[in-house]
């Protein structure tokens, strides 16, 4: 139960502070669309998506309306669209890929997660056709998005599909040069992806998953920010306050969070998952991570101390969440994805935070290097070094780690890179020595997975 206090220190983060549900986001099980016949095949695929969300976008909206706090995105993950095509050619990535897209448009769906390959330990058939089809799929569509998972704990790091991935990256962002690249936002590379995490482009329905399932993905930054604020200004604060107010905090914004999707899911009548309570920050001023860090006294984003602050308050939110509801799920804790986040993009610009010193935030943080703009002619085996770094950070510290890289084409170091909307703008890092490790990259093969996977 939620004291007295609590509750109205809720209603304030509502009304003052600007809370909002991030996402809700519902898992479909597509494999029962499967067959042999590709005009079937899309047909049920289809039908799938029209019979689960053909009432989502009007459920959330009355949930809304009726507790007074915004949905602001509505989205679908299906389930890796990789097994639809084992029994099938290339001939149907395309077709595929946009019926995904119109089915979630007819149902007014804003973004639709799953064209996703698991690809750790080896290639399948269909797993090799959708990874291939990425540039073209994604950059012919507006609301799919893809995730290939290339590393695990379990597995080790598949480095031949890091090297293909690091290509893949290249060639999406050239399909969309007028746009800055921007379709390579719409695909990230994993380690140790989560199977209901809410949030994209990184959401899939996993195999473990219910039929249909409601996860929710609660944020936040800016409720954070002000009560450290109202903290600090009392004059008797320490990091160790400072954690308890955070903890605090992430309990009340988890609470609501859970209340909204288990409302969605009892009016669908389907399974509530899990709320993720990952502090995803948009470009818009008070509502930044980066803003987080800075009223906790890193001044400079990328300072030392900066990865310190990041551990403090991923840890801090997590206990928070995990207080508040058994059903904490996803990836749940802080996004730094420099774009979207305009202190973080400021931070870059100003020269303060290195390509490098992001990748040692990721290390404690709860995703990876997101909506990270680099030079246009950065080499793909680059890429994929940068790749290989990002995911042995996951493997060995058995966490979920990410790349979202965005090379601009065109454009080079300190250029400005432009994306609207929630997606934000950046200012393009050097990518220093590319070329040095071209011969480890193309080595290929298999980095076995570390002794922390022997936990039987």
């Amino acid at each position: 139960m939620m004291s007295s206090d609590d509750i109205l220190k809720t209603i304030e983060m509502i009304q003052i502070e600007n809370l909002d549900v991030r996402a809700v986001t519902l898992g479909i099980n597509l494999t029962g669309c499967a067959d042999g016949d590709r005009a079937r095949l899309l047909r049920n695929v289809r039908t799938a998506i029209h019979a689960a969300a053909g009432r989502l976008v009007t459920v959330c909206d009355a949930v809304a309306d009726e507790y007074g706090i915004p949905i602001v995105n509505k989205r679908l993950a299906v389930s890796p669209v990789s097994m639809l095509l084992e029994a099938h050619d290339a001939a149907l990535c395309l077709p595929l890929a946009r019926v995904l897209d119109e089915a979630a448009g007819e149902v007014g769906i804003d973004l639709i997660g799953g064209y996703t390959a698991l690809v750790q330990k080896g290639f399948s058939v269909g797993e090799r056709l959708l990874i291939d089809s990425i540039p073209e799929a994604l950059s012919s569509t507006s609301r799919v998005c893809s995730s290939v998972n290339v590393a695990s704990t379990k597995a080790g790091i598949n480095m031949d599909a890091v090297r293909i991935m690091g290509r893949q990256i290249k060639a999406l962002a050239e399909a969309a040069r007028e746009q800055d690249g921007f379709a390579a936002a719409k695909l990230c590379v994993f380690a140790n992806i989560p199977e209901d995490n809410p949030f994209m482009a990184g959401a899939y329905h996993g195999a473990g998953e219910p039929g249909n399932v409601v996860n929710i993905g609660v944020s936040g930054p800016g409720v954070i920010k002000c009560a450290l604020e109202r903290l600090i200004q009392t004059g008797d604060v320490d990091l160790g306050r400072i954690a308890e107010e955070i903890k605090r905090t992430s309990f009340r914004v988890t609470r609501v969070g859970e209340l909204m999707g288990r409302e969605v899911a009892r009016r669908l009548g389907i399974a509530f998952g899990v709320v993720d309570l990952s502090l995803a920050p948009t470009p818009r001023i008070g509502d930044s991570v980066g803003e987080i860090l800075q009223t906790m006294g890193i001044a400079a984003i990328g300072a030392p101390g900066s990865t310190a602050a990041v551990a403090l308050l991923n840890d801090a939110v997590k206990k928070g969440g995990l207080f508040a509801s058994s059903s904490v799920g996803g990836l749940s804790g802080a996004f730094i994805p420099v774009c979207e986040d305009q202190a973080l993009s400021h931070a870059a610009g100003a020269g303060a935070l290195s390509l490098e010193k992001l990748e040692a935030m990721t290390s404690v943080c709860s995703v990876g290097l997101d909506m990270v703009v680099i030079p246009g002619d950065t080499p793909a085996d680059a890429i994929a070094g940068i790749i290989a770094d990002e995911m042995a950070i996951g493997v060995i510290n058995q966490k979920t780690t990410a790349v979202r890289l965005i090379p601009v084409p065109g454009k080079g170091v300190g250029d400005l890179a432009v994306f609207g909307g929630l997606f934000g703008q950046g200012h393009i890092l050097p990518v220093r020595n590319p070329g040095a490790s071209d011969q480890f990259v193309q080595f290929g093969g298999r980095i076995p997975a570390p002794l922390q996977s022997l936990r039987n």
